[in-house]
């Protein structure tokens, strides 16, 4: 092992070569190096050519994390489950300036470990009859996308889908300290991620394995506080403490690490009405599942956690893919934490319990819908930002409870009173005729016997024998002007349509 600083780090990639950049989304960037790689193209133009894979990209929705991989000629390939906090990245695939590949997160995820033993890649279940599949679109996201690379087969008499394996040349992973053997700790950070079977993947590979810390550490670490051995690192990097925040929005919380098991603090910022009232309708959903495992997704699903726990409701176990068991999932830019979390796994791990249906309700986003209950979160509305942990989750939860407004852009409604109002209407539609990609098979999860469920500000829906039922109305609304009016897809409005709790419209 030797220390470098990021800038040597940064030297230290080829033309050419497969990197693979730790972090999941908000947390756990190696940030110094990734800054140092996108520097050294600038004043170099190398390295050229690079194929990123990546689970959950990391990234700030802005300047931070890949987006500083997003300069013409240094990436040529990129392969990710969730692109939506690198949007520079998604913009040279929207531009067919690279080729690019969304594959589900999980599976990269897994995809990393099967690296590491040198199998040839993954069979699973994830992705069947979504874009994913070669059926559809192969999980290709653009027309310069090489095709073939998922493939399909039947084992067993069922359909899985081929996931090949590639070549590692280099691991960019994250820690907090170091020791002079290059063991590595993860005491301060948010969750392990991936960074074991990253390393292991370059290692084995013959590849590289550069490891961003906080701090070098003189005394030997316990070993039951090392997540990567040292054997396994070949350069260290220390970073400055604004590189190495423990997420986007916090430079260290002590919550996230367990060291406060105190409550937090008081009520959190107001969210937005709309967020606000679909938050708290579905997170009553829990009273129907005592002792759940639940997983919520970004966006509203992520303040349901808050929601729930403001409601009283506390007989359920709220996971977050990155690895976190219980606890409080964080929002916003620190997504992927969770205050005060009672386990953390590998976030491989936990896909395992995910993929296996261990998972007894999830709650997710949802950007568009049609009739028959089929989903799209991947590309919409000029956007690309992948598809991430979604697939795993929906595909497999035996209750989906998807969470968003009824329109979008502009959309402005007003409460008081117990009654809701729309003061203006969204400018585009949600729930439509036909999806341009489907990310959520409807009816694959019916007839897999698994209940979905669509929860709006002013209305919910549930999906039965291929369509939506209107089974919910929010007090105050018009079902034909707001409702029916605003919806391409054929509903079906239902026999018993009940009022929506008064209470979440004061």
């Amino acid at each position: 092992m030797r220390i470098v600083t990021a800038t040597q780090a940064a030297g230290l990639v080829p033309d050419g070569a497969t990197v693979i950049p730790g972090g999941f989304g908000c947390c756990g960037n190696p940030e110094a190096v990734l800054k140092a790689l996108g520097a050294r193209f600038r004043a170099e133009g190398r390295p050229r050519n690079l194929t990123l894979l990546f689970a959950a990209g990391p990234g700030d929705r802005g300047e931070r994390g890949l987006n500083h991989l997003a300069q013409e000629g240094l990436v040529a390939r990129a392969i990710g489950g969730f692109w939506g906090f690198a949007p520079k990245l998604g913009r040279p695939a929207e531009a067919e300036a690279i080729e690019a590949h969304n594959w589900p997160q999980g599976v990269v995820s897994h995809l990393f470990r099967a690296m590491a033993a040198r199998l040839p890649g993954i069979a699973s279940r994830v992705g069947l009859e979504t874009f994913v599949d070669p059926d559809q679109e192969g999980g290709r996201m653009n027309a310069r996308a090489e095709p073939g690379l998922v493939q399909k087969t039947r084992m067993q008499g069922r359909p899985y889908l081929l996931y090949p394996a590639l070549k590692a040349d280099v691991a960019i992973i994250r820690g907090t300290r170091a020791d002079a053997n290059g063991n590595i700790s993860m005491d301060r950070e948010v969750s392990f991620q991936d960074a074991l079977s990253q390393a292991q993947a370059a290692h084995n590979a013959g590849g590289i394995v550069i490891a961003q810390v906080a701090e070098l550490t003189r005394a030997r670490l316990d070993p039951h506080a090392v997540s990567v051995p040292g054997c396994l690192v070949d350069y260290v990097v220390v970073a400055e403490p604004e590189d190495h925040m423990q997420t986007w929005a916090e430079a260290f919380n002590p919550a996230y690490v367990g060291a406060d098991t105190a409550a937090p603090d008081g009520e959190p910022p107001l969210s937005p009405l709309v967020r606000r009232i679909v938050s708290r309708r579905a997170a009553r959903e829990l009273a129907h599942h005592p002792g759940a495992i639940v997983n919520l997704g970004i966006g509203i699903p992520a303040e349901i956690g808050r929601a729930a726990e403001q409601a009283g409701l506390r007989d359920f176990t709220l996971t977050v893919e990155s690895g976190q068991f219980g606890g409080v999932p964080a929002s916003g830019l620190s997504f992927g934490a969770a205050a005060n979390p009672q386990a953390k796994i590998d976030q491989a791990a936990l896909f395992d319990l995910y993929d296996g249906g261990g998972i007894d309700v999830a709650f997710l986003g949802f950007a568009e819908a049609d009739s028959r209950g089929n989903v799209n979160v991947s590309r919409f509305q000029g956007r690309m930002p992948g598809i991430g942990g979604f697939a795993n989750i929906s595909g497999a939860a035996k209750r989906v409870v998807f969470c968003g407004s009824l329109t979008a852009e502009g959309l402005d409604v007003e409460a008081g009173g117990g009654r809701l109002r729309v003061r203006a209407e969204g400018r585009t539609r949600k729930l439509l005729r036909r999806l341009s990609t489907i990310s959520f098979n409807g009816p694959l999860a019916e007839a897999d016997g698994r209940r979905v469920t669509f929860v709006t500000e002013r209305a919910v829906f549930e999906l039965v024998q291929g369509c939506l039922r209107l089974t919910e109305v929010a007090p105050g609304i018009d079902v034909g002007r707001d409702v029916v009016e605003q919806i391409e897809a054929g509903i079906v409005i239902g026999e018993e349509l009940k009022p929506m709790d008064a209470d979440l419209f004061h």
